[in-house]
């Protein structure tokens, strides 16, 4: 009875694994056991000098059945000489650096915010020496990267990299080499290494304007420190925008874990098109979305390290809002698309190119924009002295502002900066303000009031934001800098703003004294 009983277990367990199999290829395995039976019923009735039974058809010669393992029959990639080729030029990285430098792994969010679980920077989990709480102790980290010239030059991730005092490049034949680190941008996470080496292998560099949203793209880099792993998936999304970050993103399904940060995305043709840097996860290991930096985006912030061991990002000087459908609607709009241009800096490029408050920004260089993040992430991998072209909806039909953009390093204009803080001069409420131009007022249905443009100060602490517009201050309406100055220089402790942020009054009390 036990053999029996064994003899049962094994055929159940025979069972499920043909049906898990079946999953698969199930027409496939289908196809071959309906030709195994008629072939053998055909071979049994020949010998017995009997026609076959009409019951088990012959195989059709006019549908053939698919070949199994043919990957381009059913259209599937054949990666193979793309690992073979490329797989040299991607190496494992290994840092040290210190336990207090390594305690900013992820944007600070609240416990309750939505995505306080999303963005997990997957680099290998540091584990601190000694038993001092981890302060001022060594660590380690690890991740991946991809050579991109025979000389040594190595892309990877800024946050790979960060504060390490030590980097070791590993290469696929087992070399290792010492790294300097030649400069690094927090802003896209793009670092760039060099080691002293001649004649290494390199990957091909592509672009993103040909990838395509569904097509294979495949990774390459050292998860959990397991070094020369090979994961495979398609392209989700393009020019994803992402909360807290100003590029756009190829999302993607390939799965990636803690130690592939930094590696590249290649895509079919073995070029690589992206920079893995970023997962999904409530967990930290991957759960089916990860986002790479566009290798476009990467290749621009890789020639000026080289070329000057420093970044430069653009900058127009807007303030922006993403368009809902209300917004839409007032402004006649036929669909929610565009950023909402809600402030312009005085001085700025945005200023100079004729850029005003309520300008709704369509296309930059063609180029639509959806939401507001898409703006952003355009100028944010652009180089200061670009000229753009902007699709700009005002009263009513599309205008077009020639800009060239001005520098990220570039501060406000100081007589600017100063006449809009005058109007908190002695009482410090932190607040720089200017009158409502006509158009705004229209736009807003506000007939007076001043727009607050910068937020400081005893204002912020109490949670006045730039985009709010000022209507009175303790009761009395204002229209002036001169008239907030007077008010607010009469009181003594705190004074009463009436805000009006969006289709909301508010009043906020802001303490002075």
């Amino acid at each position: 009875m036990q053999t029996e009983g064994a003899v049962a277990i094994t055929a159940k367990r025979l069972t499920l694994a043909l049906c898990a199999a079946g999953v698969v290829g199930g027409a496939v395995g289908a196809i071959a056991v309906n030709h195994n039976n008629a072939t053998a019923a055909a071979e049994a009735a020949a010998a017995a000098n009997v026609p076959a039974p009409a019951s088990v058809p012959a195989p059709v010669a006019a549908t053939p059945a698919p070949v199994a393992g043919n990957a381009t029959a059913v259209g599937l990639p054949d990666f193979t000489k793309i690992v073979s080729h490329n797989g040299p030029a991607v190496v494992n990285i290994r840092v040290v650096g210190s336990a207090k430098a390594q305690q900013r792994q992820m944007p600070q969010f609240d416990e309750d915010d939505p995505f306080f679980e999303f963005f997990r920077r997957f680099q290998q989990p540091q584990q601190p020496r000694g038993g001092n709480g981890g302060r001022g102790e060594v660590v380690y980290g690890a991740g991946s990267g991809f050579i991109v010239s025979p000389d040594g030059v190595i892309l990877t991730n800024a946050h790979v990299v960060r504060d390490a005092d030590e980097v070791t490049v590993k290469l696929q034949d087992r070399r290792e080499y010492r790294a300097k680190v030649l400069g690094s941008d927090t802003k896209t996470d793009v670092a760039v290494l060099k080691i002293d080496a001649k004649n290494l292998p390199v990957v091909p560099l592509g672009n993103t304007r040909n990838l395509q949203v569904g097509e294979w793209v495949l990774a390459i880099g050292s998860p959990f420190g397991l070094e020369s792993t090979v994961t495979a998936g398609v392209v989700s999304a393009k020019g994803r925008s992402l909360p807290g970050d100003s590029v756009p993103f190829i999302q993607t399904d390939v799965a990636v874990n803690p130690g592939n940060s930094g590696g590249p995305l290649f895509n079919t043709r073995g070029e690589v098109v992206g920079i893995n840097s970023q997962i999904y996860s409530q967990t930290g290991g991957y759960q089916g979305l990860s986002f790479a930096i566009p290798i476009d985006a990467a290749i621009r912030i890789k020639d000026q390290i080289v070329a000057t061991g420093k970044v430069q990002h653009a900058q127009l000087g807007v303030g922006l809002q993403d368009i809902g459908q209300d917004f839409a609607d007032s402004f006649k709009l036929d669909t929610p698309d565009g950023a909402l241009v809600s402030n312009v800096q005085r001085g700025s490029a945005a200023d100079k190119a004729g850029l005003k408050s309520g300008d709704v920004i369509r296309k930059v260089n063609g180029q639509p924009i959806v939401a507001s993040g898409d703006l952003s992430a355009l100028v944010a991998v652009a180089k200061p002295g670009e000229r753009v072209v902007l699709d700009v909806w005002r009263d009513g039909h599309i205008v077009q502002v020639n800009a060239t953009l001005g520098s990220a390093n570039d501060k406000p204009d100081a007589s600017a900066r100063n006449a809009l803080a005058s109007a908190d001069s002695g009482a410090k409420l932190g607040l720089a303000l200017r009158p409502l131009d006509p158009m705004e007022k229209r736009q807003s249905g506000i007939p007076s009031g001043l727009l607050i443009e910068d937020a400081g100060g005893a204002a912020q602490m109490a949670g006045v934001q730039p985009g709010d517009v000022l209507l009175a201050v303790n009761g009395k309406q204002v229209s002036s800098v001169a008239q907030v100055r007077d008010v607010v220089g009469k009181s003594s402790k705190s004074v009463a703003l009436l805000i009006q942020r969006g289709d909301d009054r508010i009043f906020i009390p802001v303490r002075i004294g």
